[in-house]
């Protein structure tokens, strides 16, 4: 059974609103009429009720039409796709073959689709800016030494996390004797120890040249990639052969010169946008998204978005309070689905964890 269908009957089960239900529809089922709609939901209710859910949702901006009378077709606006609220309870209930997934990079993503579109709402923008706030007027009131030991407490923490979500077992406190005290953690190898150390060398380096991320070019991500994967066994620059994500039946760009082209252009959309928020959550996405480097991607992609936020004078993130499996999970989703809703959420949370833990 498809995902929407799952969707479908689960929001019958609980009551949910139908407008939810003709959303997730056409997101795998865009151009669509009015009756496949209806059809495909499971709608109890009239033609005329339809119709008015669907003017209204076309109002509002989550969903375009596209011709007229009886040729009339429906489909999610860019907005919409990109952020509507996906269950992923739901869509990870079906086998990783079963799911109706993109499998192939989406060029339209980063030239078309994400710069015409604002990541946050108009409340989410009011909960971070007030955060921001916080962060700014406790960080005026620090001594340059307290400063950098809350930042340095944050480190060791974004290092563990980091290396846990790539599958290190170091823990919390043996990470932390790692940082401070180079003392080794029985039981471990010692790629772990290295890449728990290369994250410390990487933060220490941002933090050293704040404005190095003020602008984004790709070979100062490819210097932070460098800086992250010393001694680690991992090639240097953009990757030459096709890689493989675990879990997943999306397939990143396997030439070369795409890959570079894909860098390229996430910088310029980057660097376009003037919300530094929208900054550190594309970079964050998007480099894990591409995939330009042979490993070490979705490191690079932390370490970097939280040079962008430092470069702002915004507070960093330390991931400490996020689950593992649901950060992958809303990785996942939006490889296959481009859908940016889960990832967001975290980014949020993990943001109001950090100036109210550490500032």
């Amino acid at each position: 059974m498809k995902y929407y269908a799952y969707l479908c009957a689960d929001f019958k089960r609980k009551g949910m609103d139908i407008s939810r239900a003709i959303l997730q529809f056409l997101h795998y089922h865009p151009l669509s009429s009015r009756d496949e709609i209806a059809r495909g939901t499971v709608f109890e209710g009239s033609d005329a009720t339809m119709k008015r859910l669907l003017a209204a949702a076309v109002a509002n901006g989550n969903v375009v039409v596209e011709g007229k009378a009886r040729a009339t077709r429906y489909r999610l606006s860019d907005q919409a796709h990109l952020l509507m609220p996906l269950n992923l309870d739901t869509y990870f209930a079906q086998d990783v073959d079963e799911r109706e997934v993109q499998t192939s990079f989406n060029f339209d993503l980063i030239r078309q689709q994400l710069p015409a579109v604002h990541l946050f709402t108009d409340e989410d923008m009011e909960r971070l800016n007030a955060l921001q706030e916080e962060f700014r007027q406790h960080v005026n009131e620090m001594t340059e030494n307290e400063y950098r030991k809350e930042m340095e407490r944050l480190g060791i923490d974004l290092s563990w996390k980091s290396s846990q979500i790539e599958g290190n077992t170091y823990s919390l406190l043996e990470t932390e004797r790692l940082l401070r005290e180079s003392k080794t953690a029985d039981g471990k190898t010692k790629e772990e120890a290295v890449m728990l150390l290369n994250h410390k060398d990487a933060l220490r380096f941002v933090l050293d040249n704040p404005d190095y991320l003020q602008q984004l070019t790709v070979s100062h991500i490819e210097d932070i990639h460098q800086l992250l994967t010393k001694e680690l066994s991992v090639d240097r620059g953009i990757r030459h052969r096709r890689v493989g994500i675990t879990g997943t039946n999306y397939h990143p760009l396997d030439n070369e010169f795409q890959i570079r082209e894909a860098m390229h252009d996430t910088c310029d959309l980057i660097n376009g946008k003037e919300n530094v928020f929208e900054k550190a959550l594309l970079a964050l996405v998007l480099l894990s998204y591409i995939q330009a480097f042979s490993d070490g991607n979705k490191r690079t992609a932390r370490i970097t978005s939280n040079a962008i936020l430092i470069a702002n004078g915004y507070c960093p993130l330390s991931f400490r309070s996020v689950d593992s499996i649901d950060y992958k999970k809303a990785m996942l989703i939006f490889y296959e689905q481009n859908n940016l809703y889960a990832f967001k959420q975290i980014f949020i949370d993990q943001f109001d964890f950090a100036v109210r833990e550490y500032f």
